[in-house]
């Protein structure tokens, strides 16, 4: 029974936020844009809507979870620990981006990497070249003029 009072409190308690979110005054709705509730909704990801920011997603529960986190910011929650419950809530699939520790962090070092590597290679390739058109020789210019009759029957064949 307890159980049931409590989770209809939270269920009246949402109810209520998401009310007096839509029937709020433009001053407060700008308010709230400013504050960094509003950039939060638009970096993690919806747990309703896959592939979606939680600030695209339609569905009526994002519009619950925009409200309660506008929520937490007016009632002076960082938004370090509002995320950390986020991540706790729905895991670390939230986030838009993979934290920085661990393995996801090779999602961040790999590109950088491959990069390098690449930068690497391109260099050392131009550089074989480079060297390879410097060591061809230059064409030999004829050391001998070529025979008079020669010449003349080139000269008649061209000529025709």
């Amino acid at each position: 029974m307890g159980h049931l009072v409590f989770a209809a409190r939270r269920v009246l308690a949402l109810a209520v936020l998401v009310a007096a979110a839509q029937a709020a005054p433009p001053a407060v709705e700008s308010a709230a844009a400013d504050g960094w509730a509003y950039q939060m909704a638009g970096e993690l990801l919806s747990p309703y809507c896959p592939g979606q920011t939680l600030a695209d997603c339609p569905s009526q529960n994002a519009q619950t979870l925009r409200v309660w986190l506008i929520a937490q910011e007016a009632a002076g929650r960082s938004q370090e620990e509002v995320e950390a419950e986020l991540v706790d809530r729905y895991g670390e699939e939230i986030l838009g981006a993979p934290p920085a520790r661990g393995f996801a962090l090779t999602a961040y070092a790999v590109p950088f990497v491959s990069f390098g590597v690449g930068g690497l290679v391109v260099a050392l390739f131009l550089r074989r070249q480079m060297a390879r058109t410097r060591a061809r020789p230059a064409p030999a210019a004829p050391s001998a003029p070529l025979d008079p009759e020669l010449e003349r029957i080139v000269d008649e064949d061209l000529s025709r």
